[in-house]
């Protein structure tokens, strides 16, 4: 069912609402935060909304409208008031992104979900369980760049933060009770360092894109070149690459390399809205490198045998502790975690405990074990 009680959320478009919302904000202990993006809409994406949640009231930020968010950046960075997100890390890698902001204390509603061993922690299945709420999961993929928004979107947004602080109270309990909840704040801890991720141009590259297909030389030329006329057409028209092709048509075009109009139709592969569209586009872009040499593919350096062996064994050990424990083994040890000690090969605690230095919980955990683990591989 969906509450039928509450109160409007407060819309924030204009600067003089946002300066008011950060100082009413900035007055609790307790913040729930979400956002909502236009990945699936645009070529690059943007944060196209910011709901805030107190125990008071919801508030739905419009970036699209306001040029300048900077006053939230002091409410982000306060270690004062903590955070809560479900799901955090994307959220934290648009707000880095598009704004600059920094984090301090914050309190992720999956990840306690997934440390208490759950197996349905997608936020529509929580609020269902605890709260008897159903969330329309459709709004997820809507297109929240929009204006104005429809009010079922509006009703959507404001109920992914508005039962976080309460939700957050009910997971912290239970982290406590199971002497897990120091675990959960050193994951908490690392996703306030989250990274924006440097593509490097990997969306327009071929063998990115070619996956398990078995291309020539010269197809894979053939390839790069039509993913260069998407990503081209795609940047202009500000829509996603797949909107315009998707890379299995690109494949397909790549490997059947049509030389006119009529071989092009024959592929099947386009519809005739495309073929209006783009035949031109495509038959030039495979003339021009059907003799080219591809992009240089990028090398994968294999580790040592020795260290693929540290990676196996601590692996088969996190699998057996998380089922065990009844949790996702990475709950265990993060895989980032895992390689790092694998390559380093640790043979003193004192080693081992430099290496796990931002994760105090599980090294006073786990730390013994996984010593035995690197030594005993390495005094074999």
């Amino acid at each position: 069912m969906m509450p039928d009680n509450l109160k409007p959320p407060v819309w924030i478009a204009r600067p003089a609402a946002l300066q008011r919302l950060v100082t009413e904000i900035m007055q609790f202990s307790q913040v729930a935060v979400d956002t909502e993006s236009n990945s699936l809409f645009a070529y690059r994406e943007r944060v196209c909304l910011i709901q805030f949640s107190t125990p008071e009231t919801d508030y739905l930020v419009d970036p699209l409208a306001l040029h300048d968010l900077t006053p939230l950046a002091s409410f982000f960075s306060d270690a004062r008031i903590e955070k809560i997100f479900h799901a955090a890390e994307y959220d934290l890698i648009c707000l880095k992104r598009d704004y600059g902001f920094e984090f301090m204390h914050i309190f992720d509603t999956m990840q306690a979900a997934r440390i208490l061993g759950r197996t349905h922690i997608g936020l529509a299945d929580i609020l269902t369980d605890e709260f008897n709420i159903d969330l329309e999961k459709r709004y997820q993929r809507a297109n929240w760049g929009e204006r104005p928004l429809n009010p079922a979107m509006l009703a959507y947004a404001r109920l992914d933060t508005h039962y976080l602080i309460e939700l957050r109270h009910r997971l912290g309990v239970e982290l406590e009770e199971k002497g897990l909840l120091d675990l959960a704040r050193e994951d908490f801890e690392h996703l306030t360092k989250v990274s924006i991720p440097n593509s490097n141009g990997t969306s327009t590259n071929c063998w990115r894109i070619a996956g398990k297909n078995k291309l020539s030389p010269h197809q894979m030329a053939i390839l790069q070149a039509l993913i260069e006329y998407r990503d081209q057409h795609a940047r202009k028209a500000d829509i996603p690459p797949f909107k315009i092709l998707s890379n299995q048509v690109l494949v397909e075009l790549a490997i059947l390399s049509p030389g006119n109009p009529q071989e092009l139709e024959n592929c099947g592969l386009l519809s005739k809205r495309q073929l209006d569209r783009h035949t031109t586009g495509l038959l030039e872009s495979i003339h021009k490198r059907i003799h080219n040499p591809p992009p240089h593919k990028p090398q994968n350096h294999r580790p040592p045998d020795d260290v693929l062996e540290k990676i196996e064994l601590l692996k088969n050990w996190r699998k057996e502790t998380g089922r065990i424990i009844e949790v996702e083994s990475d709950v265990i040890l993060p895989r980032e975690l895992l390689e790092h000690i694998a390559f380093s090969n640790p043979n003193s605690p004192e080693e081992l405990r430099s290496i796990m230095e931002t994760y105090p919980w599980r090294f006073a955990q786990f730390g013994e074990k996984i010593l035995s683990i690197t030594k005993g591989k390495a005094d074999q």
